[in-house]
């Protein structure tokens, strides 16, 4: 949902500090990554289109069978215009701790990734701790730095954004 219920103190300071996140100029020791996920419907037609002919558009019936659910991790890199996406089965702690580990290999010149995200519970900390050693969990953690965007506020996520436009795309 795309509204704000309220503006609290900690509403604004979250925001806030995203703008001014996203005012920096490009560093590449320090590049700003949104990161977002999201669950997809796999489905199959249950009966065969008829394929497009001059004159005569595509046909199809709106009928499908549901063949289950992935997900999708995705991380925009807004200033260097760079995407990186990845398709996991599911979406638990580990998965999104395997997910950034991947990413952080994409970016050996920085010292640290300034990390969006919102407020999903995988994306603490912890699913670290979870999923690695102590001593590779810290590793990760030490390269990067978490901004949250505000309950409410995910248009301050830029990966966000581009999901929901794909959504509206596919739903229209």
């Amino acid at each position: 949902m795309w509204c704000i219920a309220s503006i609290t103190p900690q509403y604004r300071e979250r925001m806030y500090k995203l703008l001014d996140l996203y005012a920096r100029k490009y560093n590449v020791q320090y590049p700003v990554v949104c990161v977002d996920e999201k669950s997809k419907q796999l489905i199959e037609d249950v009966r065969k289109p008829i394929a497009m002919k001059p004159g005569s558009p595509e046909k199809y019936d709106g009928e499908y069978k549901r063949n289950g659910t992935q997900n999708i991790f995705v991380a925009v890199e807004p200033l260097a215009g760079k995407r990186y996406i990845k398709v996991t089965d599911q979406r638990k702690k580990t998965d999104f701790a395997k997910y950034v580990k991947e990413l952080i290999s994409l970016y050996p010149n920085a010292k640290k990734i300034l990390l969006v995200t919102d407020n999903l519970n995988i994306h603490f900390s912890n699913s670290f701790y979870e999923t690695f050693s102590e001593k590779e969990a810290e590793s990760i953690l030490n390269k990067i730095k978490f901004f949250y965007t505000p309950k409410h506020g995910s248009w301050l996520n830029m990966a966000e954004i581009g999901n929901r436009m794909v959504n509206h795309i596919l739903q229209n």
